[in-house]
This record gives structure tokens, C-alpha cells and sequence, in this order.
């Protein structure tokens, strides 16, 4: 299997940026799909962003304009910029690959906090 390392988490105040990362190691099919999703004590995972191997976008309603999700196919790493952070921001991310029908892999997550 794939293992998926994200890094960049921390804490920040309302307003402030952070950038993280997500290193892909191990065989990867070269037609794939990497995101970021993110979840809320007492809430759901929610999809945050996804960029496929051709470079096709996909951002929830509530990240758009704000994040900015990026990869390098050669080095098999997926970005994900986010500025102007609010609260409502605040959450574990984590890193997602899949492929075809049936293989979806996360990595273990970074923890984000945004205080007012």
C-alpha cells in the first residue's frame, strides 16, 4: 500500500495562512485522484479539495478562493495553501489517494487550529 505523510499542521489566529504537505511513498497507479479532507471534533469528514493526476480541480463551497490545492506528479506530493483562515476552519486534515473503483488510502493527519 501507499503510505501518505502530512505535515504543516499548527496553530494560527483568524486571518493567517498555513501550507500543507502530503508526501505520497510506494508503487501509485499514474491515474489518480489526491485531496484533502478534513474533520471537526463531533462532526463528519468533509472534503475539502481534490486535484486529479491530469490537474482537474474540485474545492468545497466554504475553502473556495481561500485554499489552493496543488501537486507534483514526479515527486508524488499534494499541497494544500490556505489563507485568510477562520474558526470554522479548525480540524484534522488528512490526505486521501484513490484510484479506480475500489483502492482509497488516508494518511494519519495534521492537526489545524485557528483561534479567534
Amino acid at each position: 500500500q501507499v503510505r501518505l505523510v502530512e505535515s504543516g499542521g499548527g496553530v494560527v489566529q483568524a486571518g493567517e495562512s498555513l501550507r500543507l504537505s502530503c508526501a505520497a511513498s510506494g508503487s501509485m497507479f499514474r491515474i489518480n485522484v489526491m485531496g484533502w479532507y478534513r474533520q471537526a471534533p463531533g462532526k463528519q469528514r468533509e472534503l475539502v479539495a481534490t486535484i486529479t493526476s491530469g490537474g482537474t480541480l474540485n474545492y468545497a463551497d466554504s475553502v473556495k478562493g481561500r485554499f489552493t490545492i496543488s501537486r507534483d506528479n514526479a515527486k508524488s506530493t499534494v499541497w494544500l495553501q490556505m489563507n485568510s483562515l477562520n474558526p470554522e476552519d479548525t480540524g484534522i486534515y488528512y490526505c486521501n489517494l484513490r484510484w479506480g473503483q475500489t483502492y482509497n488510502q488516508w494518511g494519519q493527519g495534521t492537526q489545524v487550529t485557528v483561534s479567534s
